[in-house]
């Protein structure tokens, strides 16, 4: 799930970040004591605070050498595994934006767990509008619902465009077989979180998948979690500034991709579980359709993607896995927030949706 890592021009920063009170607490002493060793100045003057929002990395505004930026570490509790990757976050910030500008830079990464307690990354920090489920007051979907289509669009075919080896990614991830490990690393992780009402679900969806793998396009760079809320805008003028969130970040079919910005990207006349995921303002109407994103892709591409039903399957299939995993976090006591509390539910009924898909009888 997104960072929420940017200042809304609507409401100022402080509606952003928790107060020094609210925020988690860290040993920022000891932090300081470690930069200070590597270099680096953490401004004891400016207390470290925590961005709201989001269900993954905890992530806080620091001042860091005299500039603010934005630290980044995995939740707290158990991880699943090669989620909330940050030296695979790193490794992309620290070079990719050589190549993409809109990739914020990534200064420093410590493998050192002792010093927070797990290891983390500080990333140059891009203030902006980022649009979360809703429109902020003052933008009407009719009016600016085709532009950020078209924006996100264009977006996610630059990025597949930047050739890897420019920007030394090329022996990033492990695109051979990429699909097959996505769809059974997926089915692993829902089987290990499924309650009783899922089981059924999981094992169709994962058995239907197996069977079904296309042949691989040429991989890319993949994001693996774009959507319009991990977009920095200029408030002014709607264009970007920055993408966030690269923990997930690998090199493998860049349909892959498209097709996890499509599962977020909700239609009017989708079932209430889709209705209800509240991760992009889509379903307000004014948006293109998933139909027109792919045609839109394609055009800008030339990718084929008449194979598209199965990427559309699988990057479902996911989106409820992840918010099963979420509410098993909840479960075990991980996190005490109560927007946790319903994830059951949603997941079940983003499975069903993915279901419904597999079948035909949705889109």
């Amino acid at each position: 799930m997104s960072a929420g890592i940017a200042a809304s021009a609507v409401a100022g920063i402080d509606a952003i970040l928790r107060s020094p009170a609210e925020s988690a607490s860290l040993d920022w002493p000891r932090l300081a004591d470690h930069l200070a060793r590597q270099g680096h100045r953490l401004d004891p003057g400016s207390p470290p605070r925590q961005f709201r929002g989001g269900f993954g990395n905890l992530n806080f505004l620091v001042n860091m050498d005299g500039r603010p930026c934005v630290l980044r570490r995995p939740p707290f509790g158990v991880v699943p595994i090669g989620a909330n990757d940050m030296a695979r976050e790193h490794r992309v910030l620290s070079r990719l934006w050589q190549a993409w500008p809109l990739a914020p830079q990534s200064l420093y990464y410590c493998a050192d767990e002792s010093v927070l307690g797990a290891h983390f990354l500080v990333m140059e920090y891009r203030p902006g509008l980022v649009i979360g489920h809703e429109l902020p007051a003052g933008l009407v979907p009719r009016d600016v619902g085709a532009q950020l289509s078209t924006m996100l669009v264009s977006l996610l075919a630059s990025l597949h465009a930047v050739d890897p080896g420019a920007v030394g990614l090329d022996d990033f991830g492990k695109p051979a077989g990429f699909l097959a490990r996505t769809a059974s690393g997926w089915a692993k992780r829902g089987e290990a979180v499924a309650q009783d009402g899922d089981r059924r679900l999981i094992a169709e969806l994962a058995g239907w998948l197996a069977g079904r793998i296309p042949p691989e396009q040429s991989a890319t760079l993949l994001h693996s979690d774009f959507k319009l809320d991990n977009v920095v805008l200029d408030p002014q003028t709607l264009e970007p500034r920055a993408v966030l969130d690269w923990d997930m970040a690998t090199r493998g079919d860049p349909l892959y991709d498209l097709a996890t910005l499509l599962s977020y990207w909700v239609e009017p006349s989708d079932p209430e579980p889709m209705q209800r995921l509240g991760q992009m303002p889509t379903g307000e109407g004014g948006f293109h359709s998933r139909a027109q994103v792919m045609s839109g892709y394609a055009a800008l591409t030339g990718r084929d993607l008449s194979d598209f039903h199965f990427y559309r399957v699988l990057t479902l299939f996911k989106l409820g896995v992840v918010f099963l995993q979420l509410h098993s976090r909840y479960r075990s006591g991980a996190t005490s927030d109560e927007r946790y509390a319903g994830f059951s539910e949603l997941g079940h009924g983003i499975l069903e949706f993915a279901h419904e898909v597999m079948r035909g009888a949705a889109s």
